[in-house]
């Protein structure tokens, strides 16, 4: 027999916005007494926020069941929470990417399918996800609602003792018991909608017996990062040598102090210019690039030796297509290095160098959790700095390159609204100085600084430090990453959190 004379033929796939419709449709029988169907906007977002978290499986083509899930720290499961708390408005705002447990928001099966264990096949992927991303369990809220039939003889924890023991049958409570969940309490008010729970839910627990804790001598992911900050003096260097030296003396010497990150400014290398004064600006810049492949796998030689992240401020680059980009190396002390690139090119820029815009917008995975970086102009822009604390960014690293005292301050004081509207810390590094006779270059202004949110258990003026300006120096600052995740969660204002997105939203539209 053929599969087209088959009656079904089922898939499992990740859910894919085209399938709104069918979702909101099933979503609506299911819960009908309980809630109202998802929102669009609300199934986009949990799409772009945690993907592989959202599964159905289709028959045919056609979706017949659907499992929503995010992931969340273990110290937020256990306090005591409901429904709203964590789902909130649907769109994943408490999904936290280093989480380390699965959280079920909702399973539902086309009522037509029943009796197929679409819903153990559901909850089978959840468990290959949650061993996947090697996270401590699945926890859920689960609903009684077979208990509406008790409620006049028994209270809620004696209808749970029955239903464990098989003396009752719940049509939702006994199915994931049976899915080797286990009860760890009872949560009082937990959905007030639930009428036929009474309100009422169950914590339950799987447990992935696979999952192994790692520790900061195998990978683990610190919770103090401490990063050095170079403010860095223009000036003429021989040659590209000469240069290489006085970046490994700032490499070197901040090392020492054990720092795990060190950031550079922007266009720092431009000191080798003077070598192609007979150019114009635009053949110069060109030029200059001929050094950033050699720059950058000897800073990724030094990230190992030192044992250190180093973020290479920007250096312009030549790409396959032929144009002339600005771009920031990470390279990391495991021996891998990725990059950004500047997306927004100022009119000077443009008009002076003729350098075009990058078209990726990144969050990196390092050591000391993942960072994000924007060069200069970069910060200007606040849907950039969002979209990345969205996807977990919790340290956002700006070299920049400012003439005067005015575009110094257009940086600083974006790159702190970054830090206070995206409740994370700011790191940005600038140069001093000038280079005699180079156009285009000739003066700098600078004070680095890293900036923080701006609360309670941080500094009083949301500064964490800050250099003297017009001086090369070093800042090495201690920033407490774990603190973030608490402001998030328990902040004295949450602005991730607030967001009215059913008003507005924002979504990366470049694959």
């Amino acid at each position: 027999m053929t599969n087209s004379q088959t009656e079904h033929k089922l898939t499992l796939r990740n859910l894919r916005i085209e399938d709104y419709d069918r979702i909101r449709e099933l979503s609506g029988r299911v819960y009908r007494a309980v809630s109202e169907p998802w929102e669009q906007h609300e199934i986009a977002a949990m799409i772009e926020r945690f993907p592989e978290g959202q599964i159905c499986i289709e028959d045919k083509g056609r979706v017949v069941a659907a499992a929503l899930t995010m992931m969340l720290q273990s110290s937020v499961i256990e306090k005591h929470h409901t429904y709203e708390d964590l789902v909130g408005d649907g769109t994943l705002r408490r999904h936290d990417p280093e989480g380390d447990y699965l959280y079920g928001i909702e399973v539902f099966v086309d009522p037509d399918y029943q009796g197929m264990r679409l819903g153990r096949r559901l909850y089978d992927a959840r468990k290959e996800l949650c061993e996947s991303l090697n996270l401590k369990g699945i926890v859920l809220g689960g609903r009684m609602p077979g208990y509406r039939k008790h409620a006049d003889d028994m209270g809620p924890q004696e209808y749970i003792r029955r239903v464990k023991n098989r003396e009752i049958y719940d049509p939702v409570l006994s199915f994931q018991l049976s899915n080797d969940f286990h009860i760890k309490r009872l949560l009082r008010g937990y959905w007030k909608e639930d009428t036929q729970s009474h309100g009422f839910a169950v914590l339950l627990e799987w447990v992935n017996i696979s999952y192994e804790k790692t520790t900061r001598l195998i990978g683990g992911v610190k919770s103090i990062a401490r990063v050095g900050v170079v403010q860095w003096q223009m000036r003429r260097f021989p040659t590209f040598e000469d240069f290489m030296q006085q970046v490994e003396f700032f490499v070197d010497t901040v090392s020492d102090y054990g720092s795990d990150i060190i950031l550079f400014p922007e266009l720092f290398n431009a000191p080798l210019i003077h070598q192609y004064e007979d150019q114009s600006p635009w053949e110069a810049m060109r030029s200059l690039a001929g050094h950033t492949d050699r720059l950058r796998r000897e800073m990724l030689d030094m990230a190992v030796s030192y044992n250190i992240n180093i973020v290479t401020g920007s250096v312009p680059e030549i790409r396959e297509d032929g144009q002339l980009y600005n771009v920031c190396y990470l390279c990391r002390r495991d021996g891998t290095w990725d990059s950004q690139y500047k997306l927004h090119i100022t009119p000077d820029e443009q008009a002076s160098w003729g350098l075009t815009g990058g078209e990726s917008l990144k969050v990196f995975d390092t050591d000391v959790g993942k960072i994000g970086i924007l060069i200069c102009y970069d910060v200007e822009f606040p849907e950039l700095a969002r979209l990345q604390s969205q996807r977990g960014m919790k340290i956002l690293l700006v070299p920049f390159w400012t003439d005067t005292k005015n575009a110094y301050l257009r940086v600083r004081r974006c790159a702190q609204a970054r830090a206070i509207e995206n409740e994370c810390y700011v790191a940005i590094s600038g140069s001093v100085g000038n280079i005699p006779k180079v156009e285009t270059m000739g003066i700098q202004y600078s004070r680095a600084a890293v900036f923080t949110p701006s609360d309670f258990s941080f500094p009083h003026d949301a500064i964490a430090a800050e250099a003297t300006p017009g001086v090369e120096t070093t800042l090495i600052t201690d920033l407490d990453v774990e603190l973030i995740q608490e402001l998030r969660l328990q902040g004295s204002v949450r602005n991730a959190e607030s967001r009215r997105t059913d008003l507005y939203d924002l979504r990366w539209l470049h694959d």
